[in-house]
């Protein structure tokens, strides 16, 4: 089998294509369990995130307020979240303020009502300091980068779908079954 394939024969890219019409959580481990890992240093840098829409309950949540990445300045210094403001413009937010318990609730707030919300409470939400860092972890079966939140019971572990393109699982305590999300590197304009 070529590098970079699955073992249905099919490109990852291709089946990424495919569940991001809509998958189920399984679907979306199965895929995730299928890729290769990759090391810490390879996400050093900006990536533009989307979430893989499996029905979890933080589903369009960070879309909805504006969630645009991640940022990795080296394994010491992680923005775990990076939002847009007003002027489209990026800061990052402090995780530990986000209401993520109130997610249901907020499900019916149109993404208008909830961005203008949001760019209210942006110095209240944004910090200037990392708040998580990349180590090497087993998740599943496999040692990959993993970002581990500084203050919450969180890790987000990353697996290869090519040198631009990376699935995540948000693995949160509690939760039945992890987040997954793609991140997409920002190339240098």
């Amino acid at each position: 089998m070529e590098m970079g394939q699955l073992a249905s024969g099919r490109k990852p890219a291709d089946r990424l294509t495919v569940l991001e019409r809509g998958c189920t959580a399984d679907e979306a481990l199965a895929f995730f369990d299928s890729l290769p890992t990759l090391r810490s240093e390879e996400l050093i840098g900006r990536w533009k995130g989307a979430e893989l829409p499996t029905g979890h309950p933080l589903a369009g949540l960070l879309d909805r307020f504006g969630w645009y990445g991640k940022e990795f300045v080296d394994a010491e210094r992680v923005h775990p979240l990076l939002f847009r403001d007003r002027s489209g413009g990026l800061f990052t937010v402090d995780p530990r303020k986000l209401p993520l318990s109130l997610a249901p609730q907020l499900k019916g707030v149109s993404a208008s009502l909830a961005r203008q919300a949001f760019a209210m409470l942006e110095p209240l939400l944004a910090t200037r300091e990392p708040r998580a860092r990349l180590r090497n972890a087993e998740y599943r079966g496999k040692v990959s980068a993993t970002m581990i939140y500084d203050h919450l019971p969180i890790c987000d572990v990353f697996r290869r779908i090519d040198a631009d393109t990376v699935l995540g699982a948000m693995d949160r305590r509690g939760d039945h079954s992890p987040f997954v999300f793609i991140l997409r590197r920002e190339r240098a304009s």
